[in-house]
């Protein structure tokens, strides 16, 4: 007979296993906050064209990539690909939900712009059924229906503002649009993600994105790029190396641990969003923001969960399933 594991070997796999979701955990925070500095320096950038953002954003994060792919020594191999015009695809809807992102995020108050942004895992869900036919059951309709009041109470103040004539509420409900527009199209790219992650490295899905979207970006210099101010040019850089380690620090959090015990850490952002909203910028968090982001948080965790319980549903029948011969 063998030997099962002996207990001291049990609990060193147990506290292995904790410090891994610990790390990942940690790791994924310091993620949120690196993207909140990213935000936090567009938006002190001012009215910079949407486009211009873009291609500082993406080229500049292209540098702490590759020096992170250089230390672990994939560079070689990174850009190597069987499916440039996927890639290619990805890039342009991921340009055009980064563009009107920052187009809101230099319109809004910081809170409100970050807070927006959390339709998105709801739209995925959406668009999953529409697009992909995944079938969704009744829970998870019910939370997208509740998190999608959750928007429209975030929403209501600027959308409200459209019977009046107030310039600055223009700006509000232009930004506002702009900013579900942004996470319409980027839920789309996530599907288009979803796509490429079945034959791609992650590095390579990165390092194609950060190129093509600057690549794209500078197509829009016809189109209005403005002279900057030093202090301006230097933000937007720093935001372009947030972006890149950003990404570098989401995607190691997830190497470390579930992606549904990281993922709703995602939502510290929204704490982080209205310190620095107030403290950096004055912005004060509406009773709307406030209320509708607990709104959308709640719906986004409960969709979070339910796909955890899917899970290790399809696992426990995979397990009891007879084995084919």
């Amino acid at each position: 007979m063998t030997a099962g594991p002996s207990r001291s070997a049990v609990a060193a796999s147990d506290h292995a296993a904790g410090h891994n979701t610990l790390t990942g955990i940690t790791l994924k925070i310091i993620s949120v906050a690196v993207f909140v500095g990213m935000s936090t320096c567009i938006k002190a950038a001012g009215t910079v064209p949407a486009g211009q953002i873009v291609f500082f954003r993406s080229f500049f994060a292209i540098f702490p990539i590759i020096a992170f792919l250089a230390f672990k020594g994939k560079l070689g191999t990174a850009f190597t690909t069987t499916r440039p015009f996927n890639h290619i695809a990805r890039g342009v809807v991921g340009v055009s939900a980064m563009g009107l992102g920052f187009f809101a995020l230099t319109r809004l108050p910081l809170p409100e712009a970050i807070t927006l942004n959390y339709a998105q895992p709801l739209l995925v869900v959406m668009f999953s059924s529409i697009f992909l036919g995944e079938a969704i059951r009744v829970y998870r309709w019910s939370a997208v229906a509740v998190g999608l009041v959750g928007v429209l109470v975030i929403s209501w103040p600027e959308l409200t503002l459209l019977s009046s004539d107030e310039a600055l509420g223009d700006q509000e409900v232009l930004g506002v649009m702009a900013a579900l527009v942004a996470t319409a199209i980027s839920a789309v790219a996530m599907l288009l993600v979803r796509n490429l992650v079945q034959t791609e490295k992650t590095a390579t899905i990165v390092l194609w994105f950060s190129v093509t979207a600057s690549v794209m970006a500078l197509l829009s210099l016809p189109f209005g790029w403005q002279a900057l101010t030093l202090s301006q040019a230097t933000l937007l850089i720093m935001a372009g190396f947030c972006g890149g380690l950003g990404q570098i620090l989401m995607t190691s959090a997830y190497r470390h641990a579930e992606a549904s015990v990281v993922a709703p850490f995602e939502y510290t952002s929204m704490i982080l969003g209205v310190v620095v909203g107030y403290f950096v910028f004055g912005d004060v968090a509406t009773l709307n923001t406030l209320l509708g982001g607990l709104i959308v948080v709640a719906a986004g965790i409960f969709i979070i969960w339910r796909e955890r319980q899917l899970g290790l549903e399809r696992t426990r029948t995979r397990k009891a399933a007879p084995p084919q011969g």
